[in-house]
């Protein structure tokens, strides 16, 4: 299968004027599309600034990113913002989830965003909430609902514009092991059914026993690039 990551020789110093911080170096991986791929290393590997990097939170110091055949380093911030928006969804350990909008609001909020009409919106929104298991919660808020519930809450917004890939930076890290499985049953049923590709950064043992592909960085470098079954 072709690429539909790529980078090539990625480099990436914080602070090249001070004390300067190697955080990546000449990272080359290339990810196909319906991968399910867990990002792991101790701290300080390097793991969320590649996966920040894939998906233009982040530019490189040096080297080529490549997401869907563009060149998201040449993109302008706008035109990045844009691609951010319509192709790739985030998930992040602290949730990121907007506290004054309902469950129901945070998943529509990007397809608001994009001009979805109201009648597209509610049937994605219904689908994504009833696929998480959140149909009888979808009007409650944030803190009324636990960390596990509002970790699905976040997987449905990111899933809302359909997007081609999924990055998700150690989504487990707050969960108890229940929720923890049971979320990652949700994005390995997304997985395979809409062929999403999921990217992770994660320490989490039980992320990566569900990989079928685990990428190992030590100080900023690929060590170990292991390949499973499915």
């Amino acid at each position: 299968m072709s690429a539909v990551i790529s980078t090539q020789k990625v480099s990436k110093v914080y602070n090249p004027d001070k004390i300067p911080v190697h955080a990546l170096s000449e990272v080359s991986v290339e990810i196909a599309r319906g991968e399910f791929t867990a990002i792991v290393g101790p701290s300080g590997s390097g793991k969320t600034t590649l996966l920040n990097i894939i998906g233009g939170l982040d530019r490189p110091t040096s080297g080529n990113v490549e997401v869907g055949g563009f060149d998201i380093d040449a993109l302008s911030d706008s035109a990045l913002i844009d691609f951010r928006k319509n192709h790739i969804g985030f998930v992040f350990q602290s949730y990121n989830l907007i506290p004054v909008l309902t469950a129901w609001e945070n998943v529509e909020f990007v397809l608001l965003l994009q001009k979805k009409p109201k009648a597209e919106r509610e049937e994605r929104v219904r689908e994504l909430l009833r696929a998480v298991g959140l149909e009888d919660q979808m009007h409650k808020k944030p803190s009324e609902l636990s960390g596990g519930q509002q970790q699905r809450v976040a997987v449905a917004r990111a899933l809302a514009p359909k997007p081609d890939y999924i990055l998700a930076d150690e989504p487990t890290a707050n969960l108890d092991s229940a929720s923890a499985e049971n979320l990652l049953d949700i994005m390995a049923k997304l997985n395979r059914e809409e062929q999403v590709t999921f990217v992770f950064s994660t320490h989490d043992q039980r992320v990566i026993n569900r990989a079928r592909r685990v990428i190992t960085l030590v100080d900023g470098k690929i060590s170990r690039d292991e390949l499973r079954e499915p």
